[in-house]
């Protein structure tokens, strides 16, 4: 440290770390740090700066190391979610294809609003040594590289070419984290000579902070509008999305929806901002939705949506409301806010509503609220008697149901892809608040397993003594396990659930209702495959160090569950489902998939024939 100009003398990447090694966060009145610490595979494009430094902060920064960069995002990602957005990891790769593996992820956390910090190496920026080991060369721009594909999916993206840089991105990557209507993924690329290079940084930039996130309050002229809307509603209804958990306003939406006797339905990632027992909860919304949130959205007049981007899965691509319903849209975001013409109010969810109901007296027709509870009960019974198991094939909604009789209140669910996403929204009962993970924002394949060890360690460290479930599929868990391994290596202990149907079955289930014949998605059907035979995933899962076992049926899987309640390191269960019988009701809703207009095949022009025919329910923008 220099005495008379106040400053140290420290590379870029010590910097880096050393800031980041001093936010802290102030959550419901207790300080953490604010980067929970990061996952890390190391290569010669960061392990002989960023590692360096990064090592002297063990303690503070726990770096855990990964098995492969994409699941390192995810993990980050599942972290985050668990955190409420409150407290992110970063993660770090090496120059090249270690880097462009965390592409996925990003895109990932860019769709679900996820703050994660990528610390990634680069190329040389004296480009003396040029061209480099994993270099993407671009001849008619030497500035351009592979890091700059990272623009797209990142909220706040830099390239540090100089050690004072870091001095205004650093904040600035961290301020796009934490902005709840910007909320998003921040990627640094760190030039391997530069992460080295030093430089006298003052003092003072590595003082303590401690952040708060904003809450910004709603104009009032957008809440008197949105008051003078609703005061007129004959059948209004909420959606809440996964914004109101974020916001911490799930006490302000249950109160908002108990004084003014206004129904309410979830999306996918706003399941769990109600119990599923509460009187005015009618239930998930959308084509992987519940039949009574979209009876009544169909009729709804007046729609208050609440955090959420009004995803094509919510909305039936636009068909599941009446044209001439009104949308108000309370959300963080602007651009959310203003989708479809809604009446926008830009701001904070829990003063939104706060706002809102003060500025109103309205009280819903008592006849619609009659309407709606009747419409769940009948959704209630559906439910019961599809998680139920006796002299039927094994299905995804039993498996369920057996999962949501036997675990912990405090339990977290963690879901993604395939078949799965749906069937979890669809039959799941809430048990408590916050409580499940179905990531459908980029709904990726491979976030079941990473997403839900991120999910885990974030777990470990407010509630240690509960568990993290995820249902994963066959085809999923080919694409990205090696974080069971992870688990058992960090004695982050998960229940891994793989229910095996033999492929891409929710796939080749949309294959078939589109007037295709099977192809190329359950492993029977493909033709390059003289012999198809499974994997056995339970060898699999103890070669990487989890207790596994394999079940014929949900009366197995309730004992097998069990014992992995009681173990004190990650389970895996496997149970096999069929590929064709049992899929829960998707809701009786459209979605509009890209069908060909004309075929060969008369099933194939039919079906694109019935399908373009819900179209005209579609609401265009308006």
């Amino acid at each position: 440290m220099s005495a008379q100009h106040d400053t140290v003398y420290l590379t870029t990447a010590q910097a880096i770390i050393r800031w980041l090694s001093n936010q802290f966060i102030e959550i419901d009145g207790q300080e953490y740090r604010l980067c929970g610490g990061g996952f890390g595979i190391f290569g010669h494009g960061n392990v002989t700066c960023l590692g360096e430094a990064l090592n002297t902060v063990r303690d503070e920064l726990p770096l855990y190391r990964g098995q492969n960069e994409q699941s390192m995002g995810f993990a980050a990602a599942g972290y985050a979610k668990q955190w409420l957005r409150q407290r992110f990891m970063f993660c770090t790769a090496s120059a090249g294809p270690g880097t462009a593996n965390l592409l996925t992820a990003a895109g990932l956390a860019h769709a679900n609003r996820l703050p994660m910090l990528m610390l990634c190496g680069d190329t040389f920026i004296t480009r003396l040594p040029d061209p480099v080991l994993q270099q993407m060369e671009n001849f008619n721009d030497p500035t351009f590289g592979l890091n700059d594909a990272f623009k797209p999916v990142s909220r706040y993206w830099d390239r540090i070419t100089h050690p004072a840089q870091v001095i205004q991105s650093l904040p600035a990557a961290v301020a796009t984290m934490l902005d709840p209507g910007d909320c998003g993924p921040a990627f640094l690329g760190l030039p391997q000579d530069v992460q080295g290079w030093t430089y006298d940084y003052p003092v003072k930039f590595f003082d303590k902070k401690v952040h708060r996130i904003r809450r910004q309050s709603p104009d009032a002229d957008e809440i008197a509008d949105a008051a003078a809307a609703l005061a007129g509603a004959k059948r209004p209804m909420i959606i809440a999305g996964g914004g109101v958990q974020y916001s911490k306003a799930v006490a302000e939406l249950t109160g908002f929806a108990e004084k003014h006797q206004i129904p309410v339905v979830e999306t996918i990632a706003g399941r769990a901002n109600m119990l599923a027992t509460h009187p005015l909860n009618i239930g998930p919304i959308g084509v992987t939705g519940s039949d009574s949130a979209n009876a009544i959205a169909e009729q709804a007049d007046v729609i208050l949506a609440v955090g959420t981007r009004l995803q094509d899965f919510t909305t039936g691509s636009w068909t599941a409301f009446a044209k001439d319903a009104r949308f108000i849209s309370i959300n963080a975001a602007r651009h959310d806010a203003g989708k479809h013409m809604s009446l926008p109010v830009v701001g904070d969810a829990k003063l939104s509503l706060q706002a809102l109901t003060q500025a109103t007296s309205y009280t819903a027709p008592t006849d619609w609220v009659s309407q709606a509870q009747d419409e769940r009960r009948k959704w209630d019974a559906y439910v019961a008697e599809n998680v139920s198991y006796g002299n039927r094939p094994n299905s995804y909604a039993q498996a369920i149901g057996v999962v949501n009789e036997l675990c912990d209140t405090r339990d977290r669910v963690v879901a993604a892809a395939g078949g799965l996403p749906a069937e979890v929204t669809a039959n799941w009962r809430t048990l408590d608040i916050g409580t499940v993970d179905v990531e459908f924002g980029f709904s990726c394949m491979g976030y079941e397993i990473a997403g839900a060890w991120g999910a885990r360690i974030a777990q470990s460290e407010r509630e240690p003594d509960k568990d993290t479930i995820t249902f994963c599929g066959d085809g999923s868990y080919m694409m990205l396990n090696s974080d069971i391994y992870s688990s058992v290596l960090s004695r982050k202990k998960m229940i891994v659930l793989v229910l095996d149907n033999g492929g891409f079955a929710v796939i080749n289930k949309l294959q078939n209702n589109t007037g295709n014949e099977s192809f190329n998605n359950l492993l029977e059907d493909c033709p390059t495959i003289p012999e198809a035979f499974g994997v056995d995933f339970t060898a699999h899962a103890t070669a990487m160090g989890a207790a596994a076992e394999k079940v014929a049926n949900p009366a197995e899987l309730a004992e097998a569950f069990k014992r992995a309640k009681a173990s004190d390191k990650t389970y895996v269960i496997v149970m096999d489902v069929d590929a064709y019988e049992g899929w829960t009701t998707e809701g009786h809703t459209w979605w509009e998939v890209g069908t060909p207009q004309t075929s060969v095949d008369a099933r194939v022009r039919d079906a694109h024939v019935e399908w373009e025919s819900a179209r005209q329910k579609q609401r265009r923008g308006v």
